[in-house]
């Protein structure tokens, strides 16, 4: 199937991938539980693959950086399906300065954008 670009789909995938990576810094439980589908699952930095739950319990813990960037968003469309690539670079409470690599997938249901699954890497600098 060939990528279909849309610039309202687009536009409105990167709108949620700045939400997402503002969410990840600040804690958003709320956020998240509105744009996770109800069988997402991430695998996180450490290899441990968790569900919505998991995610949303691991979400409502204290952050643990100060600052995360996205970088390089790449968003590709596959009709109701989108992949976005990006990049992150990050610094944790304790100082620590790290970059990053990012993978979401998302559906669209009923015209919504819904985030099926998520991959992350983080490496220290």
């Amino acid at each position: 199937m060939a990528t279909t670009e849309s610039p309202t789909d687009t536009s409105a995938l990167a709108a949620l991938n700045d939400a997402y990576v503002r969410s990840v810094l600040r804690g958003d439980v709320a956020t998240f539980d509105g744009i996770l589908a109800p069988e997402f699952f991430c695998t996180n930095p450490d290899g441990t693959v968790v569900d919505r739950n998991g995610f949303l319990a691991q979400t409502a813990a204290p952050p643990s950086l100060d600052d995360l960037q996205a970088v390089d968003v790449r968003i590709r469309l596959f009709g109701d399906v989108a992949v976005i690539h990006g990049r992150t670079a990050f610094t944790t409470k304790t100082g620590r300065r790290g970059r990053g690599q990012y993978t979401d997938v998302w559906q669209r249901r009923s015209g919504q954008w819904l985030a099926v699954a998520a991959h992350v890497t983080r490496l220290a600098e």
